[in-house]
């Protein structure tokens, strides 16, 4: 009876061992991100050694420190296409470089004001035109894997519209800073005296934004349908 009993609750085959009835492996990790990472902490290393100021330091390298765990923790299950983690690589190498000398004091922004008799180092213009540039894309990215929408107005609206929101935050984060620790924030500030410096610094991102879909973003859509993402 008991046998037969074992049988009605369907057991009638003994278990084989086979894999369907073990949880499946994890996904591996990206090992895209190796390089990058490796780029983050050199970057990190030498930007550490001898700063101009090391409180500027600590704020702009900050993002760098941020997003490593973040990368860490979704990279299983939400890898990013090629495009965006090139466009991080870059965009670390701005931050660290403006937290190493300070924006307004970078020597490539030297070079540049000096050889077009500019008025200002523009390096904090390169540094804020990254700011909407990356920001867009990811968040372009992030849309059409977790949204309906697709390419077209929308999406560029929308991508443009929360980069230029970033932008303003970011500002935010400035201001903060600057009311914390009053003069200690000269430096993260890099207004070099402009009166409309933060004016300047979202127009500049606004740009960045616009610019990043206008000539990357076929190349993102076809790395994402690569990825089976976007048809």
């Amino acid at each position: 009876m008991a046998f037969g009993l074992f049988i009605d609750r369907g057991h009638s085959e003994p278990y084989d061992g086979s894999s369907s009835a073990l949880p499946a492996p994890p996904a591996p990790v990206d090992r895209r991100l190796i390089p990058l990472l490796a780029w983050f902490a050199v970057l990190l290393a030498l930007s550490f050694l001898g700063p101009a100021d090391r409180l500027t330091w600590a704020l702009e390298v900050a993002p760098i420190v941020l997003a490593t765990p973040i990368l860490l923790a979704s990279a299983r299950r939400f890898p990013l296409t090629s495009l965006l983690l090139v466009l991080f690589g870059i965009h670390a190498t701005i931050l660290a470089l403006g937290g190493a000398y300070t924006y307004a004091e970078v020597p490539l922004g030297d070079w540049v004001r000096d050889a077009f008799d500019l008025a200002r180092n523009p390096y904090d213009r390169l540094g804020h035109l990254a700011q909407g540039f990356v920001p867009a894309l990811l968040a372009r990215e992030i849309l059409l894997r977790t949204s309906p929408l697709r390419p077209g107005r929308w999406l560029f609206t929308i991508a443009t519209a929360l980069a230029l929101s970033f932008s303003v935050f970011y500002e935010f984060i400035e201001w903060w800073t600057a009311v914390l620790t009053g003069e200690a924030a000269e430096a993260f500030l890099g207004t070099q005296g402009d009166p409309w410096d933060t004016q300047w610094d979202m127009f500049c991102a606004l740009l960045g934004a616009i610019c990043a879909q206008l000539l990357l973003a076929r190349i993102q859509d076809r790395q994402l349908a690569r990825m089976g993402v976007l048809e």
